[in-house]
């Protein structure tokens, strides 16, 4: 009998493989970019990356994904290196999961699930833990055949049909009267969670959002001088962080959110709706961006994306470009075919001309144009404090 393999990813971390398809609509930087980001997420789960596979295709395939040819060369290395769990850089369907896992005989992630995994892993609170179980139902809905495919292997398969159809079935209705529970307690916290912001009374609120990891948390603390958990994984931030501020006895509230991330699975954007309820009703958004990021442009279209679908686009917002202290000036061709360093007073001077509203660069880590940053704030939120409040402006 076969000793069974038990991991604790505290002691020993799990050695993972990571598997993409690069389509002709995705350019190798952003190929690169979103392998990178894959890995940080491996870590961030307490994994190792030990390999890296990739493939050209117009699309996907249909049943495993990768060509056969690829799954076998994917398959051989598993085998030489030991690897525990392989990982793919997209949703794989219900179908393409059972077979990858029948041929290459290991654990199987795609992107979903490993975000869901980080998630639950840092839930906190009632709200947070309720949407991660939420999403995980979801995610688990479709891909309940999967659970019962060991019944394949048990002699008279054909008598086994039956039972196996019947749990399945069984197992399903007790998800969707699970997920309509989960739903029904979410709008329970929604509804105690909207009196708490009306408990807060009647100030300015302002929001930080912005890709995750661009070190929102650190403005946060540097702002408030409180003491926000600061990590350099993915998703650090899960829950809702709100503290009272006072600029120049001007006082506001100041809220940090989950971070946002491309290609972040359906149904977890829509279990953390309510989360993102603070950006919603926010006055004011500071849109952090991590300045040293090669792909921070990019990051910036996810934000205002995710936004979008939220209905929060239209709201002032003050771009705060962070980390500047690690910035490294990228090379252009010009039109003589000659590089040039893009400088970051380079990017500054054509970000002010193409975009209106106010931009900010600091480093939160370094205290630099900290005072600035404050200033502008202050001058923001101070014009909607008169505009609100005309008679007890006398006050501050």
């Amino acid at each position: 009998m076969g000793k069974t393999k038990i991991y604790d990813t505290a002691l020993k971390p799990e050695r993972a493989l990571l598997v993409s398809v690069i389509t002709p609509d995705i350019s190798e930087q952003n190929a690169k970019d979103y392998l990178q980001e894959l890995e940080f997420l491996v870590q961030t789960a307490g994994g190792e990356v030990h390999g890296v596979f990739t493939q050209k295709l117009t699309n996907p395939e249909h049943a495993t994904f990768v060509g056969s040819g690829k799954l076998e060369e994917i398959r051989q290395y598993a085998d030489a290196e030991e690897i525990d769990m392989i990982v793919f850089d997209d949703e794989l369907s219900p179908s393409q999961l059972r077979n990858i896992e029948r041929e290459l005989k290991r654990k199987i992630l795609d992107r979903s699930n490993l975000i869901l995994d980080i998630f639950a892993k840092h839930a906190q609170t009632a709200q947070a833990k309720t949407q991660v179980e939420l999403a995980q139902l979801q995610y688990l809905l479709p891909r309940l055949t999967r659970m019962w495919t060991h019944l394949e292997r048990q002699r008279g398969g054909i008598g086994m049909r039956g039972p196996g159809e019947s749990q399945i079935e069984t197992d399903r209705r007790i998800i969707l009267n699970k997920i309509s529970l989960l739903k029904e307690r979410l709008k329970v916290i929604d509804k105690q969670n909207e009196t708490q912001r009306k408990n807060r009374g009647e100030l300015i609120r302002v929001a930080l959002v912005g890709y995750t990891n661009v070190g929102k948390s650190t403005i946060l603390n540097m702002i408030s001088k409180s003491d926000v958990l600061m990590e350099n994984k993915l998703f650090a931030t899960l829950d809702t962080t709100v503290r009272k501020v006072v600029i120049d006895n001007l006082p506001f509230l100041l809220s940090d959110t989950v971070g946002f991330i491309r290609k972040l699975p359906h149904h977890l954007v829509e279990s953390f709706k309510s989360t993102l309820d603070e950006v919603r009703e926010a006055d004011v958004l500071i849109h952090v961006v991590d300045i040293s990021h090669p792909n921070f442009e990019d990051h910036i279209a996810a934000v205002n994306e995710t936004l979008k679908d939220i209905d929060a686009l239209d709201k002032p917002v003050i771009t705060v470009f962070n980390k500047i202290d690690a910035y490294k000036a990228p090379v252009e061709v010009d039109e003589n075919g000659e590089e040039i360093k893009v400088t970051l007073e380079d990017f500054r001077n054509s970000w002010m001309a193409k975009n209106s509203d106010p931009a900010i660069f600091l480093s939160a880590t370094e205290k630099t144009n900290v005072e600035e940053f404050k200033q502008k704030l202050y001058e923001i939120i101070s014009k909607m404090h008169t505009a609100r409040y005309p008679y007890n402006n006398l006050l501050y």
